[in-house]
Parts: structure tokens; sequence; C-alpha cells
């Protein structure tokens, strides 16, 4: 999953800024950790948590934002081709689903696939209107402090994967608690109403 994050964050970002902006903060050990193209878990969370600082202090907080969104937007691209088939969510049985299915199927699918390929814990909880994603070991905000949300790039691959999932709609998605900011997990709320 580490590599994931690093082809989508080139295919935003850029090869020439990552790497400008990973040596300007004295990251560039990060660079020579590229994991290969199996599922190993070598890419650690201090790491990606430590990008993700980078990118919001190179860039400012709302622009920052913006690119860790876009760049969790680009991860499900990389991210369906390496597991979707293996979790089930390529198969036309599930495409085939109704959409209410689809969507808390999908994030379980989704959930499963986290929790064990990666060092994540995340769950999943739902009522009649939401879904909540929690993600109780978090790499993205990992031992950073914030009076605000950072978990964007999570944010940004649950958005790519609602609009690949409905088949082109867009959902309420926000990060109401964070870690980073003291809370006891990273909630993530999905209106399972599409806006569009």
């Amino acid at each position: 999953m580490g590599r994931i994050i690093l082809l989508a964050l080139e295919d935003i970002i850029g090869q020439k800024f990552i790497n400008t902006l990973l040596n300007g903060e004295n990251l560039s050990h990060v660079l020579d950790c590229i994991p290969p193209t199996n599922f190993d878990r070598q890419f650690s969370f201090e790491y990606l948590s430590q990008m993700m600082a980078c990118i919001e202090s190179a860039y400012g907080p709302r622009a920052g934002r913006g690119l860790a969104l876009r760049s969790g937007q680009a991860c499900f691209k990389y991210g369906l081709r390496e597991f979707g088939p293996m979790i089930g969510v390529s198969d036309m049985a599930f495409r085939l689903l109704p959409l209410s299915t689809k969507l808390t199927k999908g994030a379980n699918l989704f959930a499963g696939a986290f929790n064990q390929y990666s060092d994540q814990e995340v769950r999943v909880e739902e009522d009649g209107e939401h879904i909540y994603w929690h993600i109780d070991r978090c790499p993205i905000c990992w031992q950073r402090q914030s009076d605000q949300p950072t978990c964007h790039l999570a944010v940004g691959i649950l958005q790519e994967s609602l609009y690949w999932v409905s088949g082109g709609k867009n959902f309420l998605i926000e990060e109401t608690d964070c870690i980073a900011k003291g809370d006891s997990s990273c909630t993530i709320e999905i209106n399972k109403q599409p806006l569009s």
C-alpha cells in the first residue's frame, strides 16, 4: 500500500516536486524506501505521516488538503488494480447489487483489505443515514498533533471508491474525529444518499 500512495502522489504532485519537497524537509530517506510490488509491510506509518505533514507545510493547509484529497482519489485507481480482484469488488455480481447494498458491502470489503494488507485498524459502523469509517490505528496522522482533522488522503480514497461503486455519484464525506486532535479514532462520516 505504501507503493500505491507514492505512485498516486507522483501522479498528482510530480516526481520532481516530491524529490524537492522531501529533500528540503530532510526526508529524502523516504524515497529510498519505495516498496516493491508485494504485500510485505515495508513502508512505515511514520513515513506517510511525515510526507502528509510536509505537503501541508509546503503548500499551506488549504492547498495541502486539496493535494491530499486528489492523491487519495488517485490511490483508489492503483488500489483497485492491485486489490479489486482479491476482495471481489471488480466482480460483475458485486457491480449488479443495489446501491445501498454496494455501499455497505463495499465499505466492509475495503476495510477488510486495509486490515489484512496493512497495519491499519479499520472498522465500519452504520445507521440509517450514514456509514462511519473508523481508523483506530491511522498511518496518515501517525504521531501528529493538530486542532483540525488531517486524514484528507483517507477521505480522498473513500470519495473515489464511492464514486466508482455508485457508477459516478458523489457523496458527502467528512472526517469528524481525528487522532491527531486527541480523539480516540479517526472517524469519517459518509452520507448514504448521493449528492448527485
